[in-house]
């Protein structure tokens, strides 16, 4: 059984700055926020001077609205670099750095720990000097990380350069404790990691190759520089990454030779031929995938134009603009790629990137961390993820026709969260994946019927189940269903474990698993448990799902399926059993259930901490645990709380989730010989994503049970 192992910073802030322009900060800006908010409570973000020139600050958005949605955005910075410049200007910049440090500490109090982005070095050189991020970080106490650009660098300029930059921290005074050298050329990469020459420097050395898609504009770029009207296509197409523009300016055939994947087409609007012909190419598999098309000089198709192309029931976006082409596209040849917080997929590639290169345990030492009791949501994701890496398991998803299974599926193959089989007709998946502008190439994809596995999937379902009549064509006619495909998968030891329901009930994900998988041995039952995640603690919650009304054997079953799940996901279990009263003090038959279903639990698990029956204050809270049951090593201090029905439980955690705004992570289920796990058909994608590293953590559970014989970790 583990116990949490939460950290708590004693170093609680960190200064992050570019030592040039164009580094790629904000990558490493957004590494560490992820890697931190898994380890600590509260935490802030904080830009010490901000450029509002060309509007609000992107990156106080972005950080803000994932990390810390609390704050304000007025809390996120210090100053205006307009303010700073009248600071400078009369020779008050003393004055300055006290008015800084006053709403620096201020924020310290309210968090646990603040991470500092310096303005971007090449807003600050018009007026500063790059000292200035160093003074900042002395005078706010902050260690410092500093991020260099490695663009076109090799392996001996980089060396130099970092030389350079470790000389003139060190001379100035700052508490250096990490390097970053990103947007390394590959070969360089290459060259500098395979000599291991990063972790060997003091402070350590961290090396990211470029990533050439985060250097490129998306459409919502390009459409908020120019003030674009879109007028087809939808909000989340806009995301989508433009490698290339090609001006169309000559005749269609000579056109359709000189497209690319990723190409953005500027064509003036009056081109009805070339409109055509760009949105021809989508359902052409002889043609490459376009990012989209920008009608220039102020013209829009015609009325009857517009209902031809609605018709098409269009995924790639069209703008427009007023501007003439030539002018359009030096615009758009100025436009700077950012990573915002609309675009969740450049977001998941900078994670992975970042955690694909930076040792996080590294970092930890360098700012010392301690171990906390305190679990946020934001926190259990992180751990989630993390848990979930340890060893990627293979999840199938038989629902890949709905597309948030395929906007899960990129994102937790760009975190490098599992290995992801897809069933379904393998073309149709492709291309319905490009049309949404998605790359799921990693992910495996199976067509079940023409599938080598089929026959063997058919003859083994049959011998699981003719003893209930079934016949080899009914076993065949099965695995027509993706559901009864995946969960032979998960049988036969294919896949890992399995998640579905996103378009399918309940019953069409759990049939096949309990005539095929089966439960655990010592257990009859198959139970869920939602995560229920609040502000500063995660519990578990059972059964609000599956079983309507359990018997007193049933009851003390999914209690101790539900403390093995807590256990699986650090959580130390101390069981409650849930009744309308506590102790001896009442009677009744659905008490005496409770009372029976806690006996049997014991008697099953003598080590196991549960109490019952006992009331939901009482298991809660210890002020009124103290007068209820004082000698309760459970009371007031319950993690695992057991509803003796469905009704109960099921109107329980609806009413905690919407009354705390507490994060609901589930339904879970327990009790199977494999993991096999429902989605709600109103799921969202990260409730997806979600599901899908719980069913990675229970397949690696699962899997070290087996081979140590011993609960697993």
């Amino acid at each position: 059984m583990i116990k949490q192992a939460r950290l708590k910073l004693k170093s609680n802030s960190l200064y992050i700055a570019s030592m040039e322009p164009h580094s790629g900060k904000l990558l490493i800006t957004l590494g560490m926020m992820e890697m931190l908010s898994g380890k600590v409570d509260k935490i802030a973000f904080f830009r010490p001077i901000i450029d509002e020139t060309n509007g609000p600050d992107n990156d106080i958005k972005l950080i803000r609205n994932k990390y810390c949605p609390d704050m304000t955005y007025e809390q996120c910075y210090g100053f205006e670099s307009e303010e700073v410049k009248k600071f400078a200007a009369n020779g008050n910049m003393k004055e300055f750095y006290v008015a800084l440090l006053s709403k620096f500490k201020d924020l310290q109090k309210k968090y646990d720990f603040v991470v500092c982005e310096a303005l971007n070095s090449s807003e600050f050189l018009a007026s500063f000097d790059i000292k200035i991020n160093f003074e900042i970080a002395k005078n706010l106490g902050c260690p410092f990380v500093a991020v260099i650009n490695g663009k076109h660098q090799s392996s001996q300029a980089a060396h130099e350069e970092l030389s350079i930059t470790q000389n003139i921290i060190k001379n100035a005074g700052c508490h250096h404790v990490a390097t970053f050298i990103n947007r390394l050329p590959l070969s360089t990469y290459t060259e500098l990691h395979s000599n291991n020459s990063g972790l060997s420097h003091s402070p350590p050395v961290f090396f990211l190759p470029e990533e050439d898609e985060l250097d490129k504009p998306t459409l919502a770029d390009i459409q908020k520089t120019l003030n674009a009207t879109c007028f087809l296509g939808s909000q989340d197409d806009l995301q989508r990454i433009v490698k290339q523009i090609k001006i169309a300016t000559m005749t269609i055939e000579h056109f359709l030779n000189y497209i690319e994947d990723g190409d953005l087409i500027i064509v003036g609007g009056d081109r009805a031929d070339i409109l055509l012909a760009s949105i021809a190419t989508l359902s052409s598999h002889n043609y490459p995938n376009l990012s989209g098309i920008l009608l220039t000089g102020g013209f829009t198709p015609e009325a009857n134009m517009m209902k031809l192309l609605q018709g098409f029931n269009l995924s790639i976006p069209v703008l427009s603009v007023s501007c003439d082409t030539f002018k359009t596209t030096q615009k758009i040849e100025k436009i700077a790629a950012e990573i915002t917080f609309e675009n969740q997929r450049k977001i998941a590639l900078s994670l992975g990137l970042f955690e694909s290169h930076v040792n996080n345990e590294t970092i930890y030492k360098q700012i010392e961390l301690s171990s906390t009791d305190i679990m946020t949501p934001i926190m259990f994701e992180h751990k989630l993820f993390e848990w979930a890496k340890t060893k990627r398991m293979n999840i199938v998803l038989p629902e890949a026709s709905d597309e948030r299974i395929l906007r899960a599926t990129e994102i937790l193959l760009r975190r490098k969260v599992v290995n992801i089989t897809l069933l379904g007709n393998k073309a149709e998946i492709l291309a319905h994946s490009t049309a949404l502008g998605l790359n799921i190439q990693e992910a495996n994809i199976i067509e079940p019927m023409l599938s080598e596995r089929l026959a063997q999937y058919t003859e083994t379902l049959f011998q699981l189940r003719q003893h209930k009549g079934m016949t080899k064509e009914m076993a065949l006619d099965a695995m027509t269903d993706g559901a009864y495909f995946a969960t032979m998968m998960v049988y036969s030891g294919e896949a890992d474990g399995m998640v579905s329901g996103a378009i399918h009930t309940t019953a069409n994900t759990i049939r096949p698993a309990l005539q095929t998988i089966k439960t655990s041995p010592g257990i009859s039952v198959v139970s869920s448990v939602f995560l229920m995640c609040l502000e500063t603690k995660v519990l578990v919650y059972g059964d609000c799902a599956v079983n309507p009304d359990p018997n007193s054997e049933q009851l003390a079953e999914i209690a101790i399926s539900s403390a093995e799940t807590a256990s699986m996901f650090a959580i130390e279990p101390r069981v409650a059993m849930l009744s309308y009263s506590t102790g001896a003090s009442g009677k009744g038959k659905d008490v005496d259930k409770v009372r029976q279903a806690t006996q049997i639990a014991q008697q099953k698990c003598p080590d196991l901490l549960i109490e019952g029956p006992i009331q939901y204050d009482a298991a809660i809270s210890p002020d009124v645990a103290r007068t209820k049951l004082p000698d309760s090593k459970v009371a007031g201090h319950a993690s695992v709380f057991i509803f003796p029905d469905l009704n109960t439980g099921n109107n329980t955690y609806k009413a905690v989730q919407r009354s705390s705004g507490a994060i609901a992570i589930g339904p879970i289920l327990q009790g199977l010989n494999k993991p096999v796990n429902d989605l709600s058909r109103g799921c969202l994608v990260a409730d997806i994503i979600n599901t899908v590293a719980i069913t990675a953590v229970q397949a690696q559970s699962i899997q070290k049970n087996v081979i140590s014989g011993e609960p697993g970790e």
